[in-house]
């Protein structure tokens, strides 16, 4: 079993919540609105982004404090790299835009990838009680 410190499940939290949270309430906003003005253009492209950004952040710090190999930070950066890839290309076949849907579709693609590093450093959620032989992380 491998031991965290507080600092950096603090900052795993800080950097996985934050952003998906400010992503997630601009994007209702903006799906309220029926025309979007040309000033908001690009920003749903952003909050991904910043979304990918603190996963690979989230990657950095857990490859060196040596919760994951130099293998799994590779695949998961590959995964977040390939996310990010895709709203920019999505973005600019539309003007800077960025559906709702694929949208939403990217963010789940950047929470799995956040969930596979919490499984990955041992600090996924496990469900079951042990009953049928063991507990399984949530994931």
């Amino acid at each position: 079993m491998r031991s965290f410190t507080p600092k950096t499940i603090l900052i795993a939290s800080l950097l996985s919540a934050l952003p998906l949270a400010g992503a997630y309430a601009r994007s209702s906003a903006l799906d309220e609105v029926d025309q979007v003005p040309s000033s908001l253009h690009g920003t749903r492209l952003a909050a991904v982004l910043n979304q990918a950004q603190g996963v690979e952040h989230g990657i950095t710090d857990a490859r060196q404090g040596h919760e994951i190999t130099a293998g799994q930070a590779r695949e998961l950066e590959m995964r977040a790299d390939g996310v990010a890839n895709t709203a920019r290309h999505m973005a600019s076949a539309d003007h800077g835009r960025i559906s709702s849907a694929r949208y939403h579709q990217l963010l789940r693609r950047l929470d799995n990838v956040d969930q596979k590093l919490r499984v990955d450093t041992g600090s996924g959620v496990n469900m079951g009680d042990g009953s049928d032989g063991g507990n399984y992380p949530n994931g």
